[in-house]
C-alpha cells in the first residue's frame, strides 16, 4: 500500500492545491469519509463543508467547499467543486456579517455557505 495519495482540490475557476497527501475528509452526501492511500475507489457527490486535507510533509489545508464532485481511483483523489476557498483566503469578520444577514433575511443557503467558511476558518 502507498504511503500517500496524490491530491486535486479544483473549483470551477481555478486549480486550488494539489500535492501528496496522507489523509483527505470530505462531506458527502452520504455523510463524511476519509481517504487514505489505498481507499477502494469512489465516486460521490461533495456537500458543502470543510474539506481536511493531511499533506505528506505533516502540515493540513483546510478549504471550504461548496457543492462538488469527489473521485478516487489508482492513488489519486480528484475534488471538483463549484466554489473552494482556502481557509487562509477566507475574510472572518465579513463571513460574520455573511451569516448574520442571511439569518435576518431567512436564507438558508446563504447562512450555509457562510457558517462552512466559518467552520474551515475554526479548523486552520
Amino acid at each position: 500500500m502507498a504511503a500517500e495519495l496524490h491530491v486535486e482540490l479544483v473549483a470551477a475557476d481555478r486549480n486550488v492545491w494539489s500535492g501528496e497527501a496522507t489523509l483527505v475528509v470530505a462531506r458527502t452526501a452520504s455523510g463524511d469519509i476519509g481517504v487514505m492511500p489505498g481507499h477502494q475507489p469512489l465516486l460521490g457527490v461533495l456537500e458543502s463543508g470543510p474539506v481536511t486535507i493531511r499533506t505528506s510533509d505533516g502540515g493540513t489545508v483546510v478549504a471550504a467547499v461548496h457543492g462538488g464532485f469527489i473521485s478516487f481511483a489508482d492513488n489519486k483523489l480528484s475534488l471538483l467543486a463549484e466554489i473552494v476557498e482556502l481557509s487562509d483566503e477566507i475574510d472572518v469578520q465579513r463571513a460574520e456579517r455573511a451569516l448574520e444577514r442571511a439569518k435576518s433575511d431567512a436564507d438558508a443557503s446563504a447562512e450555509r455557505r457562510a457558517d462552512v467558511r466559518l467552520r474551515a476558518v475554526a479548523t486552520r
